[in-house]
């Protein structure tokens, strides 16, 4: 437990930190202003870029007045960063950061650790703990359906949120020998916290399946989008397909670095949120890439394998820079590059294709749109755009010119207004009723040998989604409540305090005491649902 964990990763306990330095330690708090002001400068538009590198220069670099952290930066990395200024480079303030960072993770961090605020990131980890079952959600109607079972929509009870259940049946997962293949999809959604990828919250088991609740996408996946709202004859256009393009190649990206190849990039897979962002989902087919090593597995899905996975060679993150490709080019065109929609053709006929025909370009592609497609098309792994630099290949592809006008900061902290928003009252997804029903899984029993393969699956919350949730919900801002002492300074609540108060239940204060208050619900005016008591519900306790 340290700094680089408690604050810079955990997003419950930064607000505390930063409510400590600010409220008893204000000495500390113009570090985190700086580090503020830093992260503003880096998805400030190009335009303003050099002159806010400037304003943040003179305010805290430049002088030794009371904001300023000059007396945690030396003055070579101070100089070193003046010496950039001008150019407007986003790494200007990368060495000031790792000095200002490493200061507050000294003795303010120490300071941190023995407040009342630390106790309390303590209780959150507590809460987050805690088990969760069926009974933690509400279930809604049904979205769609996976290899194993239903995806449903689903509300977390106690804050209102909206996820998205995957239920993966257990009796057919035995019956395809399916175990290996969940569990790394749950493993690796569980290490992902990207916006371009759908985020695992909560993972919990029931009697019949197994559960992973995701974030929820309501705008329908692009494959709709191609097909049932644009139609080949216009695609979805240019600007839309750049748009998608870069936030797919971010969520690509993402999944590199962390040594994970997808092995399933296709238009079904790229669902659209209530803004019209895109995430990455279905991370069924993805595997670990060993450092330095190769893996080899013939999986995708027909028309969007590279070459390579056709043949069953060694790879590493080439294929995901075809399909990624073959994705592109059919949101530009509006069919994809291989295989007409519905064509009936045989699985070797369209691998021939891949393998030897040449993609053809209508008059829906620009210059650039093109270059970029063939690049990302190549059928040898040696001259394919992405495939010359391992797990920082998406560098190559977010430096072509195709992106040329793109800002990559603003896009990866989602300040670029997407193209097209989906309609809030319109269904993005198939009628309930035509959503064919799964038959049932008949001579296949599940016995003890099971549950270890169950207990592995069944791990609850996950702790950013988890915490970010507590903090968007308003659940944060509700329960984190401190006393106030006689100088009206902020002090422990006697569920904070290591040594029990001897007072009377009607003398409790605080929010964080064990639940045996149970209050009638409250009406959320936001959601417009009655949530309960959320002390009681979320059963807060020290």
């Amino acid at each position: 437990v340290g700094y680089d964990y408690v604050v810079d990763q955990q997003p419950i306990g930064k607000l505390l930190f930063r409510q400590f330095c600010e409220r008893n330690r204000p000495q500390y708090h113009k570090y985190n202003n700086f580090l503020d002001a830093t992260d503003r400068y880096e998805v400030e538009v190009d335009e303003t870029r050099a002159m806010l590198a400037a304003e943040v220069f003179g305010r805290y670099l430049k002088t030794d007045d009371c904001e300023a952290v000059t007396d945690v930066v030396s003055r070579q990395v101070i100089d070193e960063a003046s010496a950039t200024i001008d150019a407007g480079s986003k790494d200007i303030f990368i060495e000031c950061v790792r000095c200002v960072k490493s200061f507050l993770a000294g003795a303010p961090f120490a300071e941190f650790e023995r407040s009342m605020y630390f106790h309390r990131y303590l209780q959150w980890k507590w809460l987050e703990a805690q088990p969760v079952t069926q009974h933690t959600f509400r279930m809604y109607r049904v979205l769609g359906k996976g290899g194993f079972g239903e995806v449903c929509a689903c509300q977390v009870r106690a804050t209102g949120k909206m996820y998205a259940c995957k239920k993966l049946e257990k009796k057919r997962i035995k019956k395809r020998k399916g175990e290996a293949m969940v569990l790394i999809e749950k493993q690796i959604l569980q290490r992902i916290n990207s916006r371009f990828v759908v985020n695992l919250a909560y993972a919990y088991e029931t009697k019949d399946a197994l559960c992973l609740v995701l974030t929820i996408m309501n705008g329908g996946d692009l494959k709709f989008h191609i097909y049932n709202m644009c139609g080949a004859d216009t695609g979805l256009g240019l600007e839309r397909a750049r748009f998608y393009a870069a936030q797919v190649a971010c969520g690509l990206e993402h999944l590199h670095k962390m040594g994970i190849v997808y092995r399933d990039c296709k238009p079904e897979n790229i669902l659209l949120d209530d803004a019209g962002h895109v995430r990455i989902s279905d991370l069924g087919l993805a595997v670990d890439v060993p450092e330095g090593g190769s893996v080899r597995g013939r999986v995708g899905t027909v028309g969007y394998m590279a070459p390579e996975v056709i043949d069953n060679e060694r790879y590493t993150f080439s294929p995901d820079w075809f399909s990624f490709g073959c994705l592109l080019y059919e949101m530009i065109e509006g069919r994809a590059p291989f295989r007409a929609r519905k064509e009936k053709v045989k699985r070797e006929e369209v691998d021939r294709r891949v393998k030897h025909e040449q993609e053809k370009y209508s008059h829906k592609f620009s210059e650039c749109g093109r270059s970029l497609c063939s690049a990302l098309l190549g059928k040898a792994v040696s001259s394919r755009l992405g495939c010359g630099a391992g797990r920082r290949g998406a560098a190559q592809v977010k430096a072509h010119r195709f992106f040329a006008h793109l800002n990559w900061a603003r896009l990866e902290a989602g300040m670029v207004d997407a193209p097209f928003v989906p309609d809030p009252h319109a269904v993005y997804a198939k009628d309930v009723l035509d959503i064919e029903q799964f038959s049932t899984v008949k001579g296949v029993n599940l016995d003890a040998a099971d549950d270890t393969f169950y207990g592995k699956f069944n791990t609850g919350s996950v702790s950013i989604p988890w915490q970010t949730e507590m903090i968007e919900t308003g659940c944060f801002a509700e329960l984190n409540v401190f006393a106030r002492g006689e100088d009206n300074k902020e002090c422990a609540t006697p569920d904070l305090q290591l040594v029990p108060a001897t007072t009377t239940p009607e003398e409790e204060k605080g929010c964080f005491l064990f639940a045996r208050r149970f209050l009638s619900p409250v009406f959320n005016r936001h959601s417009g649902y009655t949530r309960p008591n959320i002390a009681a519900t979320l059963n807060f306790t020290k």
